[in-house]
């Protein structure tokens, strides 16, 4: 090896390796390390052609800078320092260790036994030692050109239009797509060409949520079975776009994708993983964190630090307590919203990120670093609210700057379509915005993010297809995945050529998208769900990068994907389905008329005791509590039917000269007909929602009355 001798303290003062125009300065955390070597490598990574101490260190922080290295020149550390498992330190020179704050890599990496710290021959397991080089089967980071990193063209923050989400996977969303030119389907720069971005933008869509984009690798387990980590929930580098999805130009595309979208009136949300890393327990890998500074990066069971605490299932858990943690978290954050122009962030497994010594503190570090953070304060933020640990399940609970994802709503949902008793009581709380669960604190009723289905479960179109999950092809006996789908096959397990069971799901599907569409909150729609996609009854599509996981726009049904456009423009036209404020019931300044109505199909009260409560009426007015200009005069009515009987419903009374038209109605052979104020009665359809909408007498220039 050579070692030149050029090398300069440079500063401690950021994290990563930067580029000034004459040479890169390295800057690494390492509390535990006794030294810290940087290792370059030859341009395609494959050999190690210098290792040079970091001459200086400044706190926790190894630094050194290198005059003459260029941007694209691969590199990696190799730390030094006590290998004593059993005190949590495991520090191992023999292994390359990316740069935690690298922002593109280069080469693969592989499931070989050099990149494990131990031998896993020996009877000792991970408390044994590997004096295998672990470089030539691990990728590369790489010294970036600043000039990638340019400002972006942002959405401004606060704008209005922030409401439906439509959560999506970067392949599988284009992989199949017929009008996307085959050279970027399953790529960031095929996310955004002209027929995905006509497709949202005529859906409605204000928000795209793509499932993890940061570098990423692939279980072990699953390759041994031939299977992939598809959905991406195994973070390797929290700076660094996962290549898999690059197009023809590579980092490039996905700038110019966050460009499009914007153009297209369209926010980005990305899906992040802060809650663990892709090293596993103490079986796993030592990639990255672990051979830097095993004992500082992740939590380790209090009096047995050879073992991980796993509260997020994945066999480690990130220490976002550590103040060095938590700055790569903001740091990756802000690198996201800053540089590549991202607008929000869905936390998985949130709960994790809010866990305390005490336990989940809603007020904690880390969510305390984001409040006050200039450029992350305006970004939407989203909590997956829970995780496996004590105190997991945090629903509502969460700071009032975010949203979080409802499943509450969506088993709710689920149960009333499929007749549940007791399930119209809880579908009145959600149609609300789940007030019960999210009305303190100052929070808005768009914290609660509605959804029927997510890429993590069936499919809204499964849930009528399949009473039980079908996960074979994912290799684990079928016992991975969901329990508890709230189902209904409609008489059949599966595809069937029936007419009668075909149509009764397809206006099952119909009722639910309307009912999410009606919902107050912050809807989400599942890729694929507004044309009836189907993964085959696989609740857990995790490690399915094929037709399974992706969409199947061949068998996209237009009827379907019609009606949710239409669902979606009827919503973007009655702000009142829109409300920021929650509904109570209470009178209205303005006319003493009440924000919500709930009344029975003959407008009498309900009956909320009754266990098979079944139809159900709603009036949507302005809240009481906001201002004139949130919703002004619109009001909407909706009827809920579950019953197999078309029956009559009686319209609430309305000034002279409105009308209530018959906006929506998932029976589709009566969509757009008209119910004036005089009859006093429409007939809805057994089996179906019917939402109307208050329509004002014009009058013509011949004096007549027109609608």
């Amino acid at each position: 090896m050579t070692h030149p001798t050029d090398i300069t303290a440079g500063t401690p003062h950021r994290l990563g390796a930067h580029f000034d125009g004459a040479g890169v300065n390295f800057a690494v955390f390492s509390e535990n390390a006794s030294a810290m070597h940087l290792c370059l490598f030859s341009p395609d990574g494959s050999r190690e052609i210098a290792q040079i101490p970091l001459p200086e260190r400044c706190g926790n922080v190894w630094h050194g800078y290198l005059p003459g290295v260029t941007p694209g020149t691969p590199y990696g550390y190799r730390a030094y320092g006590s290998f004593d498992p059993e005190k949590g330190h495991r520090f191992n020179p023999h292994k390359l260790l990316a740069d935690p704050y690298t922002r593109e890599t280069i080469g693969a990496w592989s499931d070989n036994p050099a990149t494990l710290g131990y031998l896993p021959s020996s009877a000792k397991t991970d408390l044994s030692f590997s004096e295998l080089d672990s470089a030539p089967h691990v990728a590369k980071s790489v010294v970036s050109d600043p000039a990638l990193f340019d400002a972006i063209r942002a959405i401004e923050p606060g704008q209005p239009a922030r409401d439906v989400i439509y959560e999506a996977h970067v392949r599988g969303l284009t992989q199949t797509h017929p009008d996307i030119p085959e050279g970027l389907r399953g790529t960031y720069e095929g996310l955004a060409t002209a027929p995905m971005l006509d497709h949202l933008t005529n859906l409605g869509v204000k928000s795209v949520e793509l499932l993890p984009v940061h570098g990423f690798l692939d279980d072990s387990f699953l390759l041994k079975r031939g299977l992939t980590n598809y959905w991406g929930y195994n973070t390797i580098g929290f700076f660094a776009a996962e290549p898999r999805y690059f197009g023809p130009q590579g980092l490039i595309g996905f700038r110019q994708m966050v460009d499009r979208f914007h153009a297209a009136g369209i926010e980005v949300i990305l899906d992040v993983v802060y809650n663990h890393t892709a090293e596993g327990d103490q079986n796993g890998p030592t990639l990255s964190f672990r051979g830097l500074d095993n004992a500082s990066y992740y939590r380790l069971l209090s009096g047995q630090p050879r073992y991980y605490v796993n509260d997020t299932g994945c066999g480690n858990t990130l220490n976002v307590a550590h103040p060095f943690v938590l700055r790569m978290v903001l740091d990756s954050l802000r690198f996201w919203a800053g540089e590549m122009g991202i607008d929000g962030f869905r936390f998985d497994l949130a709960t994790t990120l809010g866990r305390e010594a005490h336990g989940f503190d809603p007020w904690g570090g880390f969510f305390d670093a984001l409040r006050q953070d200039p450029l992350l304060a305006s970004k939407r933020m989203i909590a997956e609210p829970w995780d496996i640990g004590p105190g997991g399940y945090q629903l509502g609970g969460f700071p009032p700057e975010f949203c979080e994802w409802n499943d509450s709503y969506r088993d709710t949902v689920r149960r009333y379509w499929r007749g549940d008793a007791h399930s119209a009581q809880e579908l009145g709380a959600r149609l609300l915005g789940s007030a019960d669960k999210f009305d303190h604190t100052g929070r808005r009723s768009t914290a609660s993010v509605n959804f029927i289905a997510s890429h993590d479960g069936f499919t809204t179109a499964d849930t009528t297809r399949y009473n039980h999950r079908h996960n074979e092809a994912n290799t684990e006996n079928n016992q991975d995945g969901h329990h508890s789908n709230y189902s209904d096959n409609c008489g059949v397990e599966g595809e069937t050529d029936d007419p009668a069971i075909r149509a009764k799901r397809a206006r099952r599907q119909r009722n639910m998208l309307a009912t999410l569409f009606l919902s107050q909150g912050t809807p989400m729609l599942l890729a694929g769900d507004e044309f009836s996609n189907s993964q085959g009854g696989n609740n857990n599509a995790y490690c399915q990068d094929n037709e399974t996981g992706w969409l199947n726009w061949d068998r996209a049904d237009a009827e379907t994907q019609t009606f949710t456009a239409a669902i979606s423009a009827f919503r973007r036209a009655h702000p009142v389905l829109r409300q920021t404020r929650f509904l109570h019931a209470e009178a209205r300044p303005s006319d003493g008329k009440p924000d919500v109505q709930w009344t029975d199909f003959s407008g009498g009260p309900l009956h909320w005791r009754d266990p098979g409560m079944s139809n159900f009426c709603l009036t949507l007015r302005g809240s009481a509590t906001a201002p004139a200009y949130e919703a002004g005069d619109d009001a909407v009515f909706i009827a809920f039917n579950r019953m197999d009987m078309a029956l009559p419903v009686r319209l609430p009374p309305i000034a002279k000269g409105q009308h209530w038209l018959r906006g929506i109605d998932t029976d589709l052979s009566v969509q757009g007909a008209f119910c004036e104020l005089e009859t006093g009665e429409a007939l809805i359809a057994a089996d179906s929602v019917v939402a109307f909408a208050v329509r004002q007498d014009i009058l013509r220039q011949d004096g007549e009355t027109a609608l």
